[in-house]
């Protein structure tokens, strides 16, 4: 019986938009592929993007590759959440329709993006955007992460180190602020403020329905 009413308040239940935002070199990454591979109710939203198709990438896995035609049709329709021209020529932009998708199964989707994109998201979905934003321990630990992931090279390094200061200040605008000193310990409390998020009373929608149900037996009794 138990179990029911439990299943039945996860199905009636509203997914929650998880960003997650931090500078190159925090370990954003690894932490949202860890959460994901944790928890199967957890999604990654794919974006659209006008940029060319890599080798190896996949469309609909790693991004929808469009024509700036039609992501000119697209914003002009209000079909993104959000949505950005970046400083190399190519645009990018998250889909209403694919994230809505997941969020009205009650499922959650998960976002890496910049301050940027959040407050976009926010401003168009504000009942339902989470935002978490990972700190590194020091700017010299930022350095040496970067070096020794050895993907970068020393002129990108110096750059993405350039733009630290102006990342970290927008901290400030994110629900959540996390120090990622040890990137198990911050995976533990990312999952907690998921778990935390979706016991909110707001995205329990089936909630009312069961307070009533109990309502009506104890009056009966």
């Amino acid at each position: 019986m138990a179990k029911n009413i439990i299943d039945k308040l996860k199905r009636t239940r509203k997914g929650a938009m998880f960003v997650i935002e931090a500078p190159s070199g925090t370990g954003k990454t690894t932490v949202i592929k860890e959460i994901l591979k944790q928890d199967p109710n957890l999604k990654f939203s794919v974006s659209v993007t006008t940029r060319a198709k890599r080798e190896g990438e996949q469309n609909g896995v790693d991004y929808y590759y469009i024509t700036n035609e039609e992501y000119d049709k697209l914003r002009a329709e209000d079909a993104f959440y959000e949505c950005v021209d970046s400083q190399y020529g190519s645009r990018y932009g998250t889909l209403k329709s694919e994230v809505d998708g997941f969020i009205d199964v009650g499922q959650d989707v998960v976002f890496d993006l910049d301050w940027v994109g959040m407050r976009q998201m926010k401003q168009k979905a504000p009942d339902k955007v989470v935002s978490i934003y990972l700190l590194p321990p020091s700017v010299a630990e930022v350095k040496r992460r970067l070096i020794n992931r050895g993907t970068d090279s020393a002129a990108i390094i110096e750059k993405r180190m350039d733009l630290i200061v102006e990342k970290i200040q927008h901290y400030n605008e994110f629900d959540y602020v996390i120090v990622n000193v040890d990137v198990e310990e911050t995976i533990r409390k990312v999952r907690r403020i998921i778990s935390c998020e979706r016991m909110k009373r707001v995205r329990q929608e089936g909630l009312p329905d069961f307070v009533n149900a109990l309502i009506k037996e104890a009056d009966e009794g």
